[in-house]
């Protein structure tokens, strides 16, 4: 139990990158007050949770209707995560990528860039289909993820609450560096599920 829930943990935190997103939400609350950012990090929070809820109760739903099969899926999914994570790694990382992201005048910035692609990310959404297989979890280990994600996004909203003297700390430059290496973990976890669902599917010991 105890090695799920560290494994599901680290690929939650990975996938979320609450480091990453703390530039992104203090660069669209710079000139908010403090209720108001508090206001939108919870909101951000709450829409990226019900997303990445709805993945995990609908996610194979959907993808069985469409007889698409989980194999295929995590194979399309870890090679997606594995771009996701190289763009992390060589291209310009999450805070630098979202921060270019110009919501409409009057949109609502806990929606996008905030809860979508910031914290709920594809590869946050694919992820938690993954994890949550019911071919090869149960109930007990579905739940056990689902709380972990929670945990997670509890502590993210910690981290944008705290955003402002964070940031001073670790600057641009560190939430840059972190998030590569988020990164290179990423890629690690996608090419784990791309062997795993090789594995199963043409029957390799």
């Amino acid at each position: 139990m105890w090695e799920q829930v560290l494994s599901d943990f680290v690929t939650l935190w990975v996938v979320v990158d609450p480091f990453g997103t703390i530039p992104v939400f203090t660069a669209f609350t710079a000139h908010k007050s403090t209720p108001q950012s508090r206001t939108i990090a919870l909101r951000a929070i709450g829409f990226s949770s019900g997303v990445l809820l709805f993945f995990i109760i609908f996610g194979q739903i959907i993808l069985e209707a469409l007889d698409i099969s989980l194999h295929a899926f995590q194979i399309a999914g870890g090679i997606v995560v594995f771009l996701f994570g190289l763009t992390m790694i060589f291209g310009s990382s999450k805070p630098e990528q979202e921060k270019e992201l110009k919501p409409e005048k009057g949109h609502d910035v806990a929606v996008f860039p905030l809860a979508i692609p910031s914290i709920a990310s594809p590869a946050a959404m694919m992820t938690v289909v993954l994890l949550t297989d019911n071919h090869r979890t149960n109930i007990e280990e579905q739940a056990i993820t689902t709380l972990v994600l929670l945990v997670v996004l509890g502590l993210t909203l910690l981290l944008l609450l705290m955003a402002k003297p964070i940031l001073r700390f670790i600057g641009d430059a560190g939430a840059s560096i972190i998030s590569r290496i988020m990164g290179l973990i990423l890629a690690s976890v996608a090419v784990d599920y791309v062997l795993s669902a090789l594995k199963v599917y043409f029957q390799l010991g």
